[in-house]
């Protein structure tokens, strides 16, 4: 109970939470990220840095969803996330976007395969940690048919 008492005191008053998308190693405090974090009068470079170092691991211009919350006291926290399931899968068909009339044209077919892969890299995010494998790939099977997308067992 005391430390349950001892984390509220301690609690730290949010000015805002900020939601952005952000390429991969490349944040500068240019727009859109200077702007945003600007007017809450955080640390711009200190922010570009460690967004920068934090998402190393993936390829240039890679779009990666950002959860900043910034306090009164011009610190921050940020949650950074992987890339949104339908990029993965574009990325995966070599499409540049889905059909135009999704359940009555096909785009293209992708192979249970993808969709594992994408699954196993999502699963690494904040939010589907404690999700089973299998509904996330039921996830992704319904972001790819909502595409225009197939889902097939083996590609031919």
């Amino acid at each position: 109970m005391a430390a349950a008492a001892k984390e509220i005191l301690t609690r730290r008053p949010v000015a805002a939470t900020i939601r952005l998308t952000v390429p991969a190693g490349g944040a500068r405090p240019a727009p859109p990220v200077g702007p945003a974090l600007g007017q809450y009068r955080l640390n711009l470079m200190a922010f570009c840095k460690d967004f920068n170092a934090r998402t190393q691991k993936y390829k240039p211009d890679t779009p990666m969803a950002v959860t900043i919350t910034a306090f009164k006291d011009n610190s921050f926290e940020f949650t950074v996330k992987s890339p949104t399931v339908s990029w993965y899968i574009k990325k995966a068909a070599g499409v540049d976007k889905g059909s135009t009339r999704p359940g009555h044209l096909t785009v293209t077919t992708l192979s249970v395969r993808h969709v594992y892969e994408i699954a196993k890299v999502k699963q690494t995010d904040p939010f589907c940690q404690y999700m089973p494998l299998e509904s996330i790939c039921k996830s992704i099977i319904g972001t790819a048919n909502s595409m225009g997308i197939k889902i097939v067992q083996d590609l031919e």
